[in-house]
């Protein structure tokens, strides 16, 4: 059983919690295998969509465990980057979205877990950054790569070469988020949902917004999307065209298209639900 990764399954819908609040959910060793081994795990056949967190109020994703690196050899340094790096490529394709749901601190490898999520909701407290070069090291999970990617190659240069850290106002503003929530209160002050348990619920929400769509057309998106941005725009249109055409001859695209012109055309077609990829 594992130590420090949480699984729940609610409907379509899987969440994953990363459980180590007292350490602020630092990835160490153990956390990375952990986390590969749930998402070997996931029933593919019964999710559509998955929601990454991490435990606590405090942190969803610290960074790395420094502890674990400080120590370590050129060779061994190199080993742990290829772990952190082969499991957020992992997240990063897996078939189906991945939501991150975001409260506290995601720096350093908290920061590029996030980013290996396909949409990222973040609360009004969270931070992101990469402030690997104030320790003496470059960014090693990834967070060169995607940082440059997800915003522009002149800003993820300016974060990680002065390794300052950014509220969720200034994450949102340059791209590197899609939503913040806040913290409910009632009209008398009374804290109805915690900024934890906003962003959770804000990121079920949209999970089961698109647990609701087609599920193969769904993991078709996600393919051509990552695969496309991948190559050059004569190439990446030939990825959509063969993906689209996948879609044809399935349930889901008899059951979509269906439910349409039924629905416009009043015409009485026999239509199924949405099927499991």
């Amino acid at each position: 059983m594992a130590e420090f990764i949480l699984y729940e399954q609610e409907g379509f819908v899987g969440v994953i919690t990363i459980n180590r609040p007292k350490a602020l959910n630092a990835l160490n060793s153990q956390v990375l295998e952990e986390l590969d081994a749930c998402l070997d795990a996931v029933d593919l056949s019964a999710t559509r969509c998955l929601v990454l967190t991490g435990a606590g109020d405090k942190s969803f994703v610290a960074g790395a465990d420094i502890g674990e690196m400080f120590e370590c050899t050129k060779a061994e340094g190199e080993a742990f980057g290829k772990k952190g790096n082969d499991i957020f490529r992992k997240l990063e394709t897996f078939p189906i979205p991945v939501i991150a749901a975001v409260n506290g601190f995601a720096l350093g490898g908290g920061c590029e877990i996030a980013m290996s999520c396909d949409i990222r909701i973040c609360s009004d407290n969270a931070m992101f950054g990469q402030p690997e070069v104030g320790l003496g090291i470059t960014p090693g999970f990834g967070g060169t790569q995607r940082l440059a990617r997800l915003v522009s190659p002149g800003m993820a240069k300016q974060l990680i070469y002065t390794a300052r850290n950014i509220k969720a106002p200034e994450a949102y503003r340059i791209g590197l988020v899609n939503q913040v929530v806040a913290a409910e209160v009632d009209e008398a002050g009374n804290v109805v949902k915690t900024a934890q348990e906003a962003v959770v619920a804000a990121a079920k929400k949209m999970a089961a917004g698109i647990a609701a769509q087609a599920p193969i057309a769904v993991r078709n998106c996600k393919k051509a999307i990552n695969e496309g941005l991948q190559v050059d725009m004569d190439q990446a249109i030939v990825i959509e065209e063969k993906l689209f055409g996948d879609c044809f001859e399935t349930a889901d695209q008899k059951a979509g298209m269906g439910n349409f012109l039924e629905k416009d055309k009043e015409k009485k077609l026999k239509v199924v639900p949405f099927q499991n990829a």
